[in-house]
């Protein structure tokens, strides 16, 4: 199922994805926006191990990165804030059967900005007028967004504030208008309110009935699976689940 691209459609995928097109021949990891600091860590330290392995990271909204893959973007591993985007990844075959794992879990949070003065209870009091903007991801492309659609509707909360959403296409862009005081609150996870604890607050652990957990697999079509699997292996390994339990993770 290998997707033939012409070398100009192959040049503007890597660019329009951010991939360094000098290292396109070295590993290619699509991961959750959510995953970007503690993946960078981790690639260094994958390059560390001196066996002649490095990897080039790609963050995004897990829905876009998997329609990048579904368009034949040269992806070799692909990590998703939630189970649902890599079930539809293996519905459509584009991950090799039997190398999709977990490697680690998350929890959705409401945040502000640090010097905000919202006393909030629960979710009812984001029906209050001292709320006026929310910033929720986009449901239909990511995780967290979706996580967010379904916490509300159980509250009876969707349709009601829909008037107050400001729709951001990755979780970084929710925090980053928090951080900028843009809206009143945003649905993050508690790894990202973390990345900028001097700029926002958490206001509320929310809890979801899915579990937030994040799995990591195989693209069926990579170019170097052998590597792509030695990568997958090492997440796994003490070493890195100790980096990503220094930036909030936890094991699945």
């Amino acid at each position: 199922m290998l997707r033939h691209w012409s070398k100009r459609l192959l040049l503007a995928a890597l660019l329009v994805t951010g991939f360094n097109v000098a290292n396109a021949a070295e590993l290619i990891v699509s991961a959750a926006a959510s995953l970007t600091n503690a993946f960078t860590e981790l690639g260094e330290e994958f390059q560390k191990l001196g066996i002649g392995d490095s990897a080039v990271m790609n963050f995004g909204g897990s829905g876009k990165l998997l329609q990048q893959i579904d368009r034949g973007a040269p992806v070799d591993v692909f990590a998703s804030a939630d189970e649902l985007t890599m079930d539809r990844a293996q519905v459509k075959r584009l991950i090799m059967a039997g190398s999709r794992v977990d490697f680690a879990r998350n929890s959705l949070v409401l945040i502000a900005p640090v010097g905000s003065t919202l006393n909030v209870t629960g979710l009812e009091t984001l029906r209050t007028s001292d709320v006026r903007r929310i910033a929720v991801s986009n449901p239909a492309s990511v995780p967290v967004g979706g996580y967010s659609r379904r916490v509300l509707q159980a509250a009876g909360l969707w349709d009601v504030l829909k008037p107050k959403f400001i729709n951001t296409q990755h979780v970084r862009q929710s925090l980053d208008y928090v951080a900028r005081g843009e809206v009143d609150v945003g649905f993050v996870y508690a790894t990202d309110a973390r990345v900028m604890a001097d700029r926002v607050k958490v206001l509320l652990v929310v809890p979801t009935e899915i579990p937030i957990t994040y799995p990591i697999a195989i693209i069926t079509d990579s170019r170097h699976a052998v590597v792509a699997r030695r990568f997958i292996k090492f997440v796994k390994t003490p070493r890195a689940q100790a980096i990503l339990e220094r930036h909030g993770f936890s094991e699945p």
